[in-house]
C-alpha cells in the first residue's frame, strides 16, 4: 500500500462503472460481436473483447477492427453507429453487479460521503443501467464519457465530479478498475483505489500502480475510516477540525 495523503481527508468517493461496479463485459461483449458479424467479421472471445474496455467506444471499436484485419477498410464513425445500435439493445441485459457494490455503496452514503459515478461510457447508456441495478439513487453526480469534452485518463471529469458534489479535489478519492482510473487519479491529486476483478488491460492487475488495491466496494468504509484515524492520531490535524471535515460530521447533514 503506497502513501495516501489525500484519502485522509476524504469527503467524496468517485467510482467507475463497467468493471468497478457492473460486470457490463458481457454487454459490450454481445454488442461487439453483432457490429463484427454484421461487418462480415469473426466474432471474438469474450476475453479478448474484455481487454478492449475501458477507454472508451471510440478505442473500443478501434480496437475491434484492428482485431478484425481480413476486413476491408470501413469507417470508423460508422462502425460506431453500428455498435451503439447493437448497444442499445444489450445495454443492462447480459450485466450483474459485483459482489459488495450495493453494500458498500449504502455504508458510504450512510457515513456521510458524497458519492459520482465517472465513467467513459456514454451517458446514455449510463444512466440506464446505473438506473437498471438502482445504483442512481446513490449517486449525486454522474460524469458520462461525454458529458464534458474530456475523459479518463484525463483529470478533468474527477476535478467536474468533485466540483458537482461541492468538495475540492483533494477531499476526492477514485475507485476504479484499469489504468486510466489510476492515472485520471493521479493526475487530479486523488488516492487510487483499485479492485482487483474488472477490466485492468494488458498485464492485469499486477500493471497497475495504484495507491491501495481492494477485493470489494464494501472495503471502502473501513479503509476510509482507517486512514482519518491515523492522519489525526499522526497530528494531521486538531481534533475540532477532524470533527468539521470528517464523513458524518455535524457539518456534513446538510450534503
Amino acid at each position: 500500500m503506497a502513501n495516501m495523503p489525500y484519502s485522509s481527508r476524504a469527503r467524496a468517493v468517485l467510482i467507475d462503472l463497467d468493471g468497478t461496479m457492473v460486470d457490463s463485459a458481457p454487454d459490450i461483449v454481445e454488442a461487439s460481436n453483432r457490429m463484427l458479424s454484421e461487418l462480415g467479421a469473426p466474432t471474438l472471445s469474450p476475453a479478448v473483447v474484455a481487454s478492449f474496455i475501458g477507454n472508451g467506444v471510440p478505442v473500443l471499436v478501434q480496437r475491434l477492427l484492428a482485431a478484425s484485419p481480413d476486413l476491408p477498410r470501413i469507417d470508423e464513425a460508422a462502425a460506431r453507429a453500428m455498435f451503439f445500435r447493437h448497444y442499445h439493445d444489450t445495454n443492462g441485459r447480459f450485466s450483474r453487479l459485483f459482489p459488495g457494490v450495493i453494500q458498500g455503496l449504502a455504508a458510504l452514503q450512510h457515513a456521510g460521503f458524497r458519492l459520482g459515478c465517472v465513467t467513459n461510457k456514454p451517458i446514455a447508456y449510463t444512466e440506464p443501467l446505473l438506473q437498471a441495478f438502482g445504483l442512481d439513487r446513490y449517486m449525486q453526480a454522474v460524469i458520462g464519457g461525454d458529458s464534458i469534452p474530456q475523459m479518463k485518463p484525463d483529470p478533468t471529469p474527477l476535478i467536474h465530479a468533485c466540483t458537482q458534489l461541492g468538495v475540492a479535489r483533494e477531499q476526492g478519492v477514485m475507485v476504479g478498475d484499469s489504468h486510466v482510473d489510476v492515472a485520471a487519479a493521479k493526475a487530479a491529486s486523488m488516492t487510487s483505489y483499485i479492485v482487483r476483478y474488472g477490466y485492468p488491460g494488458p498485464g492485469g492487475v499486477a500493471a497497475l500502480h495504484a495507491d491501495v488495491f481492494i477485493d470489494s466496494l464494501a472495503e471502502m468504509p473501513a479503509l476510509l475510516d482507517s486512514a482519518a484515524a491515523r492522519a489525526f492520531r499522526a497530528g494531521c490535524g486538531r481534533s475540532d477540525d477532524t470533527a468539521d471535515t470528517a464523513p458524518g460530521s455535524d457539518r456534513n447533514t446538510d450534503f
